[in-house]
């Protein structure tokens, strides 16, 4: 059993304590601190994250002309590059 010095918050020693050795005297497992540590940091995030939906986006859905006759490339969309 290991023994500790309980102090307040000015520092001053108020008792001792005896911590358990099974629970205090392992060697802590790295890899499962590790999971730990980044599970929290990540439950920490606001996640204010957005992908715009298709009402939101710039350009329409409907084609900007007829796919044949027209003489110009085929175009799906005004989102398109051309």
């Amino acid at each position: 059993m290991a023994k500790f010095d309980v102090v307040n918050m000015s520092g001053v020693k108020v008792s001792e304590i005896e911590l358990s050795d099974a629970v205090f005297g392992i060697t802590p497992n790295e890899k499962a601190v590790h999971i730990a540590v980044v599970n929290f940091l990540a439950n920490q995030r606001q996640g204010t994250q957005n992908t715009k939906i298709r009402k939101e986006v710039s350009g329409g859905g409907k084609k900007p002309w007829r796919q044949k006759g027209t003489g110009h490339a085929r175009q799906g969309s005004t989102r398109a590059p051309q």
